[in-house]
C-alpha cells in the first residue's frame, strides 16, 4: 500500500510539472536556486562591457574590480545572515569604523602589537553584535529600529574616540597593514584581504548549507512561529546571527585598513546601503528564509562590474548610480515574483 501511495504521489507531481508553462518552470528553478539570477546578470554584464571596451576583460581591470568589492563583499556576508532571518542591519558601517579606529588607535598610540590590535577590532564587532542581538531578542525591538539607533551610537563613539583623526599606514604595525599586500596569481593581482574574504564566504556558506545551525537560520527567517513550534530556540539563533555578523564586521575593519591604506572615520560612508544592495541583487529575499552567500558574492561582483564597465564606457557617474538603483528594483521585483511560486 505504501509503495502504491508513493507511486501515485510521484505520478501526480510529474503530471503537475507537465502542466506548468515554461515561465512557471523557470519560476520554480529560480525559487530553488536563487543564485542563478545574479549569475546570469554577471555573465551578461561581463559580455556586454567587454564588447563595449575590451579593456574591461583585461587582467588588470578584473583584478581591480575584485579588490574594490572585497570590503563591501565581506560586510555583505554579515548582512546576508541578518536578512536571512528577516531582519536588517543598518549599523554595518558604524560597527566596522568603530572597530577599525579602536584597533588602529591602540596600535598607534599605545604600542599594542598588530595581532592584538586586530583581535581587539574583532572583539569590538562581537560586542556590537551582541548589543544588537540582545536588543532584538531580549527587549523585542524590530531589527530596523535597533540598528538604526545603534548606527548613531556606534558612529558617535567612533568619532569621539578617534577625535575625527585618521591613522596613516606608516604609523601602524606591519600585521595590521598585511591585508593590503598584493601578490600575483597568474596574470591577476589580488590582495591578502581578497583571500580572507574568499575564505569567509566558504566558511559561512558551508555552515549555512551543512550544519543544523544553518538550517535553523533559514527556518527562523521563513517562519519564526513555526520554527519555535518545531523546537528551535529562535532567540538563541537570532543572537548567534547578530553576534557572528558583528565578528565579521570586526574582521572587515582589518581588511578595510589594508585596502584604504589608513584608518579613517570617514571611510565607507555608504557601507550600509551597498551591503544591502549586494545582498538583494544576489537573490536573498528581504522577507527572510531564502538566499545564499554565493548569490551575495555575485551581487557584490555585479555592482563592481557595472561601476567599472560603465566607467570604461565613459558613462557619467550619476548614471552609474542610476544603473545600480535600477538593478536593486529589478532584483526585488524578481524576488516578489519568485515568492509567488505555486507548489
Amino acid at each position: 500500500m505504501l509503495g502504491q501511495e508513493v507511486t501515485a504521489s510521484t505520478a501526480a507531481e510529474q503530471f503537475a510539472l507537465r502542466r506548468q508553462s515554461p515561465l512557471q518552470r523557470v519560476q520554480h528553478v529560480l525559487h530553488g536556486h536563487p543564485a542563478i539570477s545574479p549569475l546570469l546578470v554577471l555573465v551578461a554584464a561581463a559580455i556586454v562591457f567587454s564588447l563595449i571596451n575590451p579593456r574591461f576583460a583585461s587582467p588588470n581591470s578584473l583584478s581591480l574590480v575584485v579588490q574594490q568589492v572585497a570590503v563591501i563583499g565581506a560586510l555583505a556576508v554579515g548582512q546576508t545572515l541578518v536578512i536571512l532571518t528577516a531582519g536588517i542591519d543598518l549599523s554595518v558601517g558604524a560597527v566596522t569604523i568603530l572597530a577599525m579606529m579602536l584597533s588602529a588607535k591602540l596600535a598607534e598610540g599605545n604600542g599594542l602589537p598588530g595581532v592584538l590590535a586586530v583581535l581587539v577590532g574583532i572583539a569590538v564587532g562581537v560586542v556590537a553584535g551582541l548589543i544588537n542581538g540582545g536588543l532584538v531578542t531580549r527587549i523585542g525591538l524590530p531589527p530596523f529600529i535597533v540598528t538604526l539607533g545603534t548606527l548613531s551610537v556606534f558612529t558617535a563613539v567612533g568619532l569621539l574616540y578617534s577625535k575625527g583623526q585618521s591613522v596613516q599606514q606608516v604609523d601602524l604595525p606591519a600585521f595590521v597593514n598585511w591585508t593590503g599586500e598584493t601578490f600575483a596569481v597568474g596574470r591577476f593581482r589580488i590582495t591578502v584581504g581578497v583571500v580572507l574574504v574568499a575564505i569567509l564566504y566558504c566558511a559561512v556558506g558551508f555552515a549555512l548549507a551543512n550544519t543544523a545551525w544553518g538550517r535553523h537560520v533559514y527556518a527562523v527567517g521563513d517562519d519564526k512561529e513555526a520554527a519555535r513550534l518545531a523546537g528551535i530556540r529562535v532567540d538563541r539563533v537570532l543572537l548567534s546571527v547578530y553576534t557572528l555578523a558583528g565578528a565579521i564586521y570586526g574582521l572587515t575593519a582589518w581588511i578595510l585598513i589594508g585596502r584604504a591604506g589608513a584608518a579613517s572615520p570617514n571611510a565607507i560612508a555608504d557601507a550600509n546601503l551597498e551591503s544591502i544592495t549586494a545582498v538583494v541583487i544576489g537573490g536573498t529575499s528581504l522577507f527572510g528564509g531564502r538566499g545564499a552567500v554565493l548569490g551575495t558574492l555575485l551581487g557584490a561582483l555585479i555592482v563592481g562590474a557595472f561601476r567599472s564597465g560603465l566607467s570604461l564606457a565613459g558613462v557619467d557617474d550619476q548614471y552609474r548610480v542610476l544603473a545600480v538603483g535600477l538593478l536593486v528594483l529589478a532584483a526585488v521585483a524578481v524576488d516578489q515574483w519568485i515568492r509567488r511560486v505555486k507548489a
